[in-house]
């Protein structure tokens, strides 16, 4: 299957994609990929350097005749997302991703791809390794655990760069030229609950919420799909006023940048009320089906009979629970007052899990406002407060401001229009960059954003388009011709 996508156009960049998705690669466990990195800046020849966190940085002197243009920063970054589908037999820790052409896209088999950020990567090493394109001086900046932490771009030391100018190849639409980004912060809530004895004569259940899309918690959180941990939320909440059910555990989601699409849970019921508790999903599972009919048509609830489990949560505490998570804030909180449809504030509700007397439950809030990131991160303390839970904020990085008159934004701006005869969207996201982050380092560095069509990112729908990797191919070589001089 890689051999497949080894013989596409361009074949340095697709061969160079191959390379490194053949190497596990996930956030925090970045060593071997670091690794990689270095040996392939060293078997150039070029100066090559991994600094005290894993980022690994790469020089390369201007090309004949461009001597005298700013030096640049090409940034993206080495690590990536691990979401699997639940039948789908696979271990990032050791594995390469198992890729397929369909079409004019490139998938992987039941897992994410690792286009974000892959193939801005490979564009960079593709460039690095060329003889025969043209470009200024360059500093190739490959950072690492982006997509839990952004440990790399935070310890990034202000004296690394020289750059004026910095390309960062992790934006996921072909039209967009992305100038700003919205900050972050990871919320905590952590409690231990009291257990129980299961009751004589309950009958245990798995209860599963599936088949919603997820994907990215902050390119995709306007698009209304279902969070799986808030859907089973609601049933279970909803049930528990209508059946004396208990809960055993409850396991949902997966990484914090991730709109969660599974959640499994073990419930005990009073045999009594089986019959009606199953007829109840069943009308509870038409009416979740019927609301995500649109944006995700494959969801819903399955229920099974038996599961595996010694105790419950002790009733009062169950009540809590389901009270603090029905409470917390998730998906967009709010748009932006000057951009129109751009989500200035959102949460992303991305991990419950719930068993043997410990509650741990992860958030991602983001906002282009640092004062109303916070105060969504305090609303979200709020809800938790029921619960009696410690929460604890890290991982706080701030967003990117824009600067829409800059020169590398009027001059991709306009070469856009020139080779494609269509406008540019420059634009902001609300999606994490690291622009931000290396922004605060280097406060003069001038800054933009830019990539293929990437769909599904965080999901293991994610695809990226062969046609559109062409086209941002040619659209990079013809912006490197195009820096301007010192």
């Amino acid at each position: 299957m890689s051999q497949d996508v080894r013989s596409l156009q361009p074949g340095a960049l697709w061969n160079y994609f191959a390379d490194l998705n053949a190497i596990a690669r996930p956030s925090k466990k970045e060593e071997r990929v670091i690794e990689f990195a270095k040996k392939f800046g060293e078997s150039l020849g070029l100066p090559t350097r991994v600094d005290a966190v894993g980022n690994v940085i790469i020089n390369k002197p201007a090309t004949p005749g461009m001597e005298n243009r700013k030096a640049i920063v090409m940034q993206s970054h080495l690590d990536m997302v691990c979401q699997k589908n639940a039948d789908t037999d696979f271990d990032f820790d050791t594995q390469g991703i198992q890729m397929l052409v369909d079409g004019d896209w490139v998938k992987a088999k039941g897992t994410t791809l690792g286009a974000d950020n892959g193939i801005g990567v490979a564009s960079i090493m593709a460039i690095l390794a060329s003889d025969s394109i043209p470009h200024p001086a360059i500093e190739a900046l490959f950072t690492i655990d982006e997509e839990t932490g952004m440990t790399g771009a935070l310890e990034l030391q202000p004296n690394q760069l020289h750059g004026k100018i910095l390309l960062n190849l992790d934006t996921e639409e072909d039209t967009e030229l992305t100038i700003g980004c919205a900050g972050g912060i990871d919320v905590t809530a952590a409690a231990n609950y009291k257990t129980e004895e299961i009751p004589a004569q309950h009958k245990s259940y798995t209860l599963s919420v599936r088949g919603f899309k997820g994907g990215h918690s902050g390119m995709e959180i306007h698009l209304g799909r279902g969070n799986a941990n808030k859907i089973m939320n609601r049933v279970l909440f909803n049930a528990s006023s209508k059946f004396q059910i208990r809960i055993a555990t409850i396991e949902g989601g997966g990484l914090r940048n991730a709109i969660p699409r599974e959640s499994f849970s073990a419930v005990f019921v009073p045999e009594a009320q089986c019959s009606a508790f199953a007829a109840w999903i069943n009308e509870i599972n038409q009416v979740i089906r019927n609301e995500y009919a649109s944006t995700d048509p494959d969801g819903g609830l399955v229920l099974k009979e038996g599961n595996k489990a010694d105790l419950v949560m002790n009733v009062d505490d169950q009540k809590k629970l389901l009270a603090s998570i029905y409470a917390c804030p998730n998906g967009i909180y709010r748009m932006s007052p000057d951009i129109p449809g751009l989500v200035q504030s959102s949460n992303n509700l991305s991990k419950v899990s719930v068993g043997a007397g410990k509650i741990n439950i992860q958030c991602l809030t983001r906002s282009a406002v640092d004062s109303e990131k916070n105060d969504l991160a305090d609303a979200i303390s709020s809800a938790f407060a029921i619960l009696n839970a410690e929460v604890k904020y890290a991982g706080s990085y701030p967003g990117w401001t824009p600067r829409p008159g800059s020169d590398i934004v009027k001059i991709m701006a306009e070469l856009h229009q020139e080779m494609y005869n269509e406008k540019a969207n420059v634009m902001a996201c609300h999606a994490g960059l690291e622009c931000g982050i290396i922004g605060r380092h280097y406060p003069e560095m001038d800054m933009i954003s830019f990539g293929p069509n990437i769909l599904g990112a965080h999901s293991p729908e994610e695809k990226v388009q062969i046609s559109s990797v062409n086209k941002f191919w040619n659209y990079l070589l013809e912006t490197l011709k195009r820096i301007p001089a010192n």
